[in-house]
């Protein structure tokens, strides 16, 4: 497929600090954030300080076409309970709609489950999301949650869904996922 982007995933560097701010500061990805406020520049040198060495954390940036777009993590890894949580978003609005979100979403199970060897993933999306949680549906999540009035946006309470996947659902969605992906023009082992 023509319109698909050449997709990658690739480890941080000093270049993104900046570029990461002003993402996590643009209305389009606050509005899908539990926080509302404006990110300060101390407080995202603090997080981005607090990155290096920590082994519960890992980051990506989303690329599409060589060009960086997003940020993809895993969160709260534990290797003793083989699971972790995980979130992403594409700052750039330009590339929504063109399947890189399946990319990625791919991507970070294979990461999850073959690379990590992890029993279990989870993520937390608001209700209102409904594109992000019915993508992960298709991937094979599960609800195993629903928050209610669990964080405010714009002075409004908000529910958040818990979705969670096992290796074995992976396993078995994996195929079917990567056809897909490659219908659309994407590269996936």
């Amino acid at each position: 497929m023509a319109n698909s982007p050449k997709a990658a995933l690739r480890d941080l560097t000093p270049a993104d600090k900046d570029r990461i701010l002003a993402w996590r500061n643009s209305p389009e990805v606050r509005a899908y954030m539990y926080t509302d406020h404006v990110i300060a520049p101390a407080e995202h040198a603090r997080w981005w300080a607090s990155i290096p060495g920590d082994p519960r954390r890992q980051y990506w940036i989303i690329e599409a076409n060589g060009v960086p777009v997003g940020l993809a993590n895993l969160y709260d890894i534990d290797r003793n309970r083989r699971q972790c949580a995980w979130a992403y978003y594409l700052a750039d609005p330009s590339v929504r709609g063109m399947g890189l979100g399946s990319y990625v979403e791919f991507w970070m199970l294979q990461r999850v489950f073959e690379t990590e060897g992890l029993h279990k993933l989870w993520c937390e999306v608001l209700a209102s999301n409904e594109p992000v949680w019915r993508l992960h549906e298709t991937f094979g999540f599960r609800q195993e949650a629903r928050f209610r009035d669990f964080v405010q946006k714009d002075g409004l309470w908000q529910d958040v869904l818990g979705l969670g996947i096992l290796e074995a659902e992976w396993r078995e969605r994996r195929p079917a996922m990567a056809d897909r992906l490659r219908s659309k023009g994407f590269e996936v082992p």
